[in-house]
């Protein structure tokens, strides 16, 4: 087989959902598996001293409500009777061994915590970016029950309609980006398309209710969990005056991850476009039968604006087939780097630390594994980007960069999350920290602040020539008047941008844009690297 089902998951974020009196954030109630019935004998309380760490084994599954019962795989949990502070020992071992920046974490005694997940909080470094924002982003925990069925779901509860949050607390924004293809699915029986904006969900006022009852109806009915509640929506049309209502049963939707394959005339040469929205296994198939139809284009046209990652073995795939034999042939596609205690060693899989390269062969995602695949072996490539463009997707920009393809940059300033973890469980809560980033052929891997075109002007970021173009929710993806799509080609003919940047407010005096992009919330299977076994 291409690839194994051992997954590593990297830079998976939480669900980006509207936001109230509280945000949904990093904290976990533990509740998992099974009955909480304690187990007898509990652990006696370690004495804190510090500077000093036990390895984390020594307070492993040593909980204050053990789990019964058996786990996913029909395993009986490993839990003992213990206590919260035998929990937040167990915290502070395991982020000084893996931690990236485990030097930069205060040492806090256990025991002034009386829960866990407050202290799982502490545990983190304080440094912020050159624009102010934390180094560290993405802190924060899931019931294990809770991740394993968001993980190892092939499908997700939804209307197959991508929402995008323009603005997250009152007064709020909330539009729908695109469709997925499929026949049938909620979005097309109700016939929504991109731009209409989300006025009102089973009557709550999407602009203005800023009660916490207010915001978990809206995200309830925006983002269900699971298919079959049904939820009535108030939309406003793209003449921006008449609104409509709809109502919606949510179904387990297969999202289309590959869209709007197209050979574009521009100048008298064949520019290549691709919609491409999930590294998703199904994707995979997809994006050689797009690479293979467009063979002998002069360019090509990356719209990666809603793509928040997925596997990192299909981002190698795609840049592969960009660049072609000749750039990427025993060239470093991405190299894992733990922080300084294990320079040469995974530590969580005891694996010899390699790089990932160029995949120039099908991994057997949804296609036969080991197939050549097909590649339009350009030195330049146009990518699209948004907010919402993260991790595996940030890593084609990073890997071409790194073996010399140029890259063009239409959009706004992407994610930044060129880090990652490995999902821990303990007790019946999955923790993610960060353990470790994936850098380039030339060592690079620092763009906390995410990869941003030079007119966008965020401070710190790191720059690829191209133009800062506000989305355009009033055109459909792929049709050359869309705003991004359409600067892209009037960049590629000329070289200029749009003046001033087309949607954007003057920037600020401390450089950031006045007018933010809008985030595309998916599930954290579609927000992070997942590194899988790769045939090479």
């Amino acid at each position: 087989m291409g690839y194994g089902m051992e997954k590593r998951v990297r830079t998976l974020s939480a669900f980006a959902l509207l936001t109230g009196l509280a945000a949904c954030g990093g904290g976990g109630t533990g509740a998992s598996f099974g009955q909480t019935t304690p187990k007898p004998t509990p652990s006696p309380t370690p004495t804190y001293v510090p500077g000093v760490y036990a390895p984390s084994s020594t307070f492993a599954a040593k909980c204050a409500t053990p789990r019964t019962g058996k786990d996913a795989n029909n395993q009986p949990f490993p839990d003992t009777q213990g206590s919260t502070v035998l929990e937040n020992n167990w915290l502070r071992s395991w982020t000084n061994e893996l931690y990236l920046w485990y030097s930069e974490v205060p040492d806090i005694d256990p025991s002034t915590y009386s829960t866990t997940p407050a202290y799982f909080d502490v545990l983190k470094t304080s440094v912020v970016t050159p624009t102010g924002a934390p180094k560290d982003k993405f802190h924060f925990t899931y019931p294990t029950d809770v991740w394993l069925s968001l993980s190892q779901a092939g499908v997700q509860a939804g209307y197959g309609a991508q929402f995008v949050v323009l603005a997250a607390t009152p007064p709020r924004k909330v539009v729908i980006a695109y469709l997925d293809s499929g026949s049938g699915t909620p979005a097309q029986t109700a016939n929504l398309s991109r731009g209409e904006e989300v006025i009102t969900v089973d009557g709550v006022d999407v602009v203005n209710d800023g009660s916490q009852t207010g915001t978990d109806a809206l995200n309830a009915g925006l983002f269900p969990d699971t298919a079959g509640t049904q939820h009535t929506f108030v939309l406003k049309e793209l003449d921006g005056v008449t609104t409509r209502t709809v109502t919606m049963t949510a179904a387990n939707v297969t999202s289309t991850p590959v869209q709007n394959v197209q050979t574009l005339s521009n100048g008298g040469t064949n520019v290549g476009y691709i919609q491409f929205n999930d590294h998703i296994a199904t994707s995979e198939a997809l994006l050689i039968d797009a690479f293979t139809q467009l063979q002998g284009v002069n360019d090509l046209i990356l719209d990666l604006r809603y793509n928040g990652g997925g596997y990192l073995a299909i981002a190698s795939e795609v840049a592969y087939m960009i660049a072609g034999t000749a750039r990427t042939s025993g060239r470093t596609f991405e190299l894992t780097q733990f922080n300084d205690k294990h320079p040469t060693v995974d530590p969580v899989t005891g694996q010899t630390i390699t790089p990932m390269p160029f995949l120039n062969m099908s991994q057997g995602f949804s296609t036969t594994a080991g197939a050549s695949l097909p590649s339009l072996n350009l030195g330049r490539v146009f990518v699209i980007t948004g907010a919402s463009t993260c991790s595996a997707s940030e890593a084609i920009l990073n890997s071409l960069d790194g073996v010399g393809v140029q890259v063009i940059q239409i959009g706004s300033t992407t994610c930044g999350k060129p880090y990652g973890f490995y999902p821990q469980d303990n007790c019946g809560t999955t923790y993610f920290s960060i353990e470790f980033r994936g850098v380039n052929d030339v060592g690079y891997g620092d763009y906390t602040d995410g990869f941003q075109p030079p007119s966008a002007l965020v401070s710190g970021s790191k720059t690829f020539p191209g133009c800062a173009v506000a989305d355009d929710f009033s055109h459909a993806l792929g049709d050359q008047n869309e705003g991004r799509l359409a600067a892209t080609l009037g960049y590629r003919l000329n070289g200029t941008c749009p003046t001033p940047p087309t949607g954007f407010a003057k920037p600020s005096a401390a450089g950031a844009l006045l007018q933010p992009d809008g985030v595309a919330p998916k599930g954290p299977f579609r927000e992070n690297r997942i590194i899988t076994r790769y045939k090479l």
